[in-house]
Order: structure tokens, then C-alpha cells, then sequence
């Protein structure tokens, strides 16, 4: 995994790398069709409207960035735009591929880029991503800074951020920053999902909300990821039972997001399918709501996170094939510490926290209300939350409620103070440790969990912007630690990116990265 990739100033042409293209390449002829089986669901086709890991694998196969991540790969290189280059920490310049068209043959100029981005930024739908567009942001309201984003002429592109940003180029290739139609997307609201239209390697030619999706081969797709598949069926499944039964009679020719371990290990053992492990970057965390009474209580926060047994969640939840997470950044980034370790121990230690209670004048048994999605993050998230709510239980400083409900209305209840204490899982929107601190921690993060520390956006907006690596990573650090103190969330675990797939499916392994991006356009069935 990449360590914080730091820019400096003398790296000006940034984005132009070559790379290597497993789906055919320009010119590559499409020929075949498979089947994704998942139980990851979409909140929303149009890009303003999600940030999530279903909706934007979709997303990324039915439209283009101004820049990609290869697969194995963590520096972006050229998508929409033949290259970007930072001109200085503060500004970039992007400069389009000629004859650039979307699937309806509008033709995609730079004013389309520019539209995207604003009307994410005006939409500011509460499940969208326009919290990673701060760097254009007005501060005062919901809209592009004035001068955030000009085009000169039909081909360039520039940006003018609002301080020195050197992730900036790696938001330009997340989803969040996919190009839309200005012809056909509304400027002030969300575009029904089967009526979406980009230039990215697929169309979207039928959809079925929660049960399928038909991509096919996009004709007016001319760049570097071409589509290795003439059709691609993506089944979405409420549960992982059926998609295990599913891909275990070959019903599917891949199923990725999320098998249970146990599922997994008894695939693996008939040796009818092939279980694809590789580098992952997922993290599992559990997040405190401080707009509730108990939420708020920085004491309550502090002694939940020395009861939690990481280790036991690990290994009574999962079978051990994840790894307990001490930390908001995962092992492998350039200044990630076990902060919480630090903080608490790796183990439980239930009398601190009678004793970090006790000194707050917090009367025992805290009454605390646990939420949890019981199929968006696979079966064991279950087996999670009940192991949790066990150990608060057996602690006595506890009365645990559970509650949960499914993905798209948990998003909206989470944000409403329903739960003191819920359940999140995260995959990167690019590979640096700032995706892992400023959507969590900035004013409440994407989550909107009422956190908010002028101390932690200063520290924030320091290490966006520092060229010395080894000053950015004590920052980064700092703002672990900060993290480990103030408990607005408490890391749970790590884990790996796996996907099973018949013998046929080729291109599957290779797409399995610490991005988890799931790139359908590489993948054919021999």
C-alpha cells in the first residue's frame, strides 16, 4: 500500500503518467457478457447523490474523471483529461482529450467538468460526497468559490483552490468528481437513476433498484478503459446467503461485497470456485453521535473505547480474518500511529473506565442506544454489533439498546441523532491518509456527527498543504492522537479486498487493490 504521497513543488506534470490498459485499450473490441452478483446497493447513479462503495462502482464504469488510478496503482494518470499538473500547491491545470462525447453524443467540453462539480457542491444532497470538494468550496454557502473553477476554453480547465492542497488531484479521480451531461442533468436536483448518461466505458441500458443493473459497452468510449466485456449484469442481492448459493452453483461468474468468512472458507473448500484475496484498505469503525445526550459526554466516549474488546469482535464476529484497528488510519500510510492503543491499551480494561466515569460524575449504568445496518456491509456486521453490545453489557457500566435498519434509511437516521453510537465502514476514496481524517473529522464529517474542533481543521488544512513528508506525517500523527482523546468515533478493525469468481472470469484478481475500485471494464469470461 502507497504510503501519504507528497507532491512537491518541482513535480509539475503530475497526471501524465503512461499505463498499462487490461481491458483492450483504444481501439479494443468488446465481445462477451458476465454476471456480479453483490449485496452492496446503490443510493444514487447520479454522482451528486452518494457516497458510497456500491453507488460509486457503478459510477465509475458509467463515467469518466479527469484522472484514474490504475489497478495496483495509487498516483492518477490521465482519464477525461490528457493530463493535470499542479502549477503550485494551490492551483491545477487540466487540459482535456480532443473529441471527448458522452453516450448520447453531446459533445464533453470543460464547461461540463465545471457544471459537475458545482451542482454537487449546490445539490449538497446529505448522502452525497460534496464534503472532499472543499478545497473549491464557497465557505459561506453551498456553491463554488468565486474563481474556484475557470475555463479558458473548451479543452482547459483550472483550478483555483482555497489553500494548498496536495490530495486535490486524487479527488479528481474519485467518483465525486465524475463528469455529467449539462444537456441532460438538472442543475439544482438529482437525475432519476435510470435515466443517467456519462462517457465512461459502459452505459447504463436498464436498471431495477435493488435488483439489477445492464451495463453495456459505451460506442462513443474512445479512451484508455476500454471495456473488455460487451455486457455486464450486476445483481444485487439483501443478503449473503442467496449470493453465496448463487456463485457456489455458477449462477454468477463473480461475487464480490461480502461473503461471510465462513462462507468464504467453505467456497474455498469445494474447490468448485476460486477465492481471490488481495490488499485491502477497508476500515470498520464505530462512530459517536455528540448531538445526543450521551453521545456528547466526552467521559462516556473515552470509557466505551477502553471496554471494546477489538480482538474479540475479530475473532468471534469474523473468524480472525480481519485485523483489530488501534488507529483512524490504517497500517501502511505514511504517518499512521496506534494512537488508541496508546491511549487505552490493546485490551478491554473495565476499570478505567469505572474509574474515567467516576471522575466525570457520570452515574452508572449509562444508558446507550446502538445502531447498526444489518445486510449493507455483509451478515457479520450482526455479529458485530451484538459482540459490542455484550461486552458494554457485561462491563455493568452499560444498558445497551440495539437498533438497526436498512442502508439507504440508516444513512438518514444516523444523521438524526437516532443512535448514540452506530456503525460505519469506509474504502478510500483515494490512497492517502488525509481520506482517512479530513471526511471524518472536518465539522462533523460526511456523517454529520456534530464534531467539531478548530484545533483539528487548522492541523488539517497544515497537512494538506505540506511539501515535507517527514513535518506531515508528525501532523498526521498529531491529529491521530487528537482523534484517540476526543473519541468522536473509536476504530474497530481492518480488512482485506475478496472477490470469488468461476475458473473462466479473467481480469478479477488484478482489480482487487487498496482502492477498491471494482473495474468492470477489465474483466471477460474466457
Amino acid at each position: 500500500m502507497a504510503g501519504a504521497a507528497i507532491l512537491t513543488l518541482g513535480l509539475a506534470a503530475c497526471g501524465e503518467g503512461e499505463r498499462d490498459n487490461s481491458g483492450g485499450g483504444e481501439g479494443g473490441s468488446a465481445s462477451g457478457s458476465w454476471t456480479l452478483g453483490t449485496t452492496e446497493t446503490v443510493t444514487a447513479m447520479d454522482p451528486a447523490g452518494s457516497y458510497d462503495i456500491g453507488s460509486w462502482n457503478m459510477q465509475y464504469s458509467l463515467f469518466e474523471q479527469l484522472m484514474a488510478i490504475p489497478a495496483g496503482e495509487s498516483e492518477p494518470v490521465g482519464d477525461a483529461a490528457e493530463s493535470c499538473e499542479y502549477d503550485d500547491p494551490q492551483t491545477i491545470t487540466c487540459t482535456l482529450r480532443e473529441g471527448l462525447t458522452f453516450s448520447n453524443g453531446n459533445e464533453l467540453t470543460s464547461s461540463d467538468v465545471r457544471f459537475s462539480l458545482e451542482r454537487n457542491l449546490q445539490i449538497a444532497d446529505p448522502n452525497g460526497s460534496a464534503v472532499l470538494l472543499g478545497a473549491i468550496k464557497d465557505p459561506d454557502r453551498d456553491a463554488l468559490a468565486d474563481g474556484a473553477v475557470e475555463t479558458p476554453d473548451d479543452q482547459t480547465v483550472v483550478f483555483n483552490l482555497n489553500q494548498p492542497d496536495l490530495t486535490f488531484l486524487k479527488i479528481l479521480s474519485s467518483a465525486t468528481a465524475s463528469i455529467v451531461d449539462e444537456e441532460t442533468f438538472p442543475a439544482d436536483s438529482l437525475l432519476e437513476d435510470e435515466q443517467v448518461v456519462g462517457s465512461g466505458p459502459f452505459m447504463l441500458s436498464e436498471y431495477s433498484a435493488s435488483k439489477q443493473a445492464v451495463l453495456e459497452a459505451n460506442p462513443e468510449y474512445d479512451g484508455e478503459r476500454a471495456p473488455a466485456s460487451e455486457t455486464v449484469f450486476v445483481q444485487f442481492f439483501n443478503d449473503a446467503a442467496p449470493l453465496r448459493n448463487a456463485i457456489a452453483s455458477s449462477q454468477l461468474d463473480v461475487a464480490w461485497r461480502t461473503l461471510s468468512p465462513t462462507d468464504l472458507t467453505s467456497l474455498e473448500d469445494a474447490g468448485d470456485v476460486e477465492v481471490l484475496r488481495g490488499e485491502g484498505s477497508e476500515f470498520r469503525y464505530w462512530v459517536w453521535q455528540l448531538g445526543t445526550d450521551v453521545g456528547g459526554d466526552k467521559a462516556v466516549r473515552q470509557a466505551v473505547a477502553q471496554v471494546i474488546d477489538r480482538e474479540a469482535i475479530a475473532q468471534n464476529a469474523y473468524d480472525g480474518t480481519v485485523e483489530p484497528s488501534y488507529s483512524i488510519v490504517p497500517p501502511g500510510f505514511g504517518g499512521q500511529k496506534d494512537s488508541f492503543a496508546e491511549a487505552y491499551g490493546e485490551g478491554p480494561d473495565v476499570e478505567a473506565a469505572r474509574q474515567t466515569l467516576r471522575e466525570a460524575g457520570v452515574k452508572t449504568p449509562v444508558r446507550l442506544t446502538l445502531g447498526y445496518t444489518p445486510t449493507h456491509y455483509g451478515p457479520n456486521t450482526v455479529d458485530e454489533a451484538r459482540e459490542l453490545a455484550g461486552q458494554l453489557e457485561d462491563s455493568g457500566l452499560f444498558e445497551v439498546s440495539t437498533e438497526d435498519a436498512e442502508w439507504e434509511e440508516y444513512q438518514t437516521l444516523y444523521k438524526q441523532n437516532a443512535y448514540d453510537l452506530f456503525v460505519l465502514g469506509w474504502y478510500p476514496d483515494f490512497l492517502d491518509a488525509d481520506n482517512y481524517l479530513s471526511p471524518f473529522l472536518r465539522d462533523g464529517g460526511f456523517y454529520q456527527n456534530n464534531y467539531s474542533s478548530q484545533e483539528v481543521n487548522s492541523l488539517l488544512d497544515e497537512e494538506l498543504g505540506e511539501t515535507d513528508e517527514a513535518t506531515r506525517e508528525e501532523q498526521i500523527g498529531e491529529l491521530q492522537d487528537i482523534v484517540a482523546e476526543d473519541v468522536p468515533l473509536i476504530p474497530s478493525w481492518n480488512g482485506q479486498n475478496v472477490a470469488v469468481a468461476v475458473p473462466e472470469m479473467e481480469g478479477v484478481e488484478g482489480s482487487l487493490d487498496p482502492t477498491y475500485i471494482f473495474r468492470l471494464w477489465e474483466i471477460s469470461k474466457g
